[in-house]
């Protein structure tokens, strides 16, 4: 195998062992996919990668019931650097005005990625949001949005983010979704981050 198909089966194997590790609460193996400097953004955080374990830790114990699904990966390698994109899908269980509901939110994992003393791990992870939905476990039971609040976030996780302001998170406004300034600022980040720039774009300002 050349030597960016060996790179590219590196990278998506990091990918797969992010979910895996995170949701199985494999924080050892969780530490591994980042680099000491990475950056995780989500909805209901933004900060360095060792806080986000620590977090992600604390809700899998109190009992935040969040999952992952990966899909197809692409990958662009240039040297010791690239940039991964992998269709994903995030779902939450959560209770919502007292009625027990799922949110599915589709998107992909847009991952800046470097190889350091020969281990590729994630530098910069910055999650795109297409298009979400809330559905109720109980097909007896209906629940009622406040449309105003609802509205307050891009269509592309609003319901993701009404889900998670309802259960006491702050949750980010202004990410990358299918179309527009966010996301466009993000293709042109990898670009520059494949061609050497010094650092993996900017972090959002929420």
């Amino acid at each position: 195998m050349d030597d960016r198909l060996i790179a590219t089966l590196r990278i998506r194997e990091v990918v797969e062992n992010w979910v895996i590790f995170r949701d199985s609460g494999n924080w050892p193996g969780f530490a591994t996919v980042w680099h000491d400097d990475g950056w995780m953004t989500a909805t209901w955080f933004q900060g360095p990668a060792a806080e986000f374990i620590e977090a992600s830790r604390a809700g899998l114990e109190s009992g935040v019931n969040i999952l992952h699904f990966l899909g197809g990966t692409s990958v662009e390698v240039s040297g010791s650097r690239a940039v991964a994109q992998t269709k994903m899908t995030i779902q939450q269980r959560a209770s919502v005005h007292g009625v027990e509901v799922d949110v599915t939110c589709t998107g992909r994992f847009y991952d800046f990625f470097e190889e350091r003393e020969e281990r590729w791990a994630i530098v910069r992870r910055q999650p795109i949001y297409e298009k979400d939905r809330m559905d109720v476990l109980d097909p007896a039971a209906s629940v009622r949005l406040d449309r105003t609040a609802l509205e307050r976030f891009p269509v592309g996780y609003r319901h993701l983010a009404y889900l998670q302001q309802a259960a006491g998170h702050v949750v980010m406004h202004g990410l990358p979704g299918l179309r527009g300034p966010e996301v466009e600022l993000l293709y042109t980040e990898g670009a520059q981050w494949l061609a050497g720039a010094d650092q993996p774009g900017v972090r959002l300002a929420g």
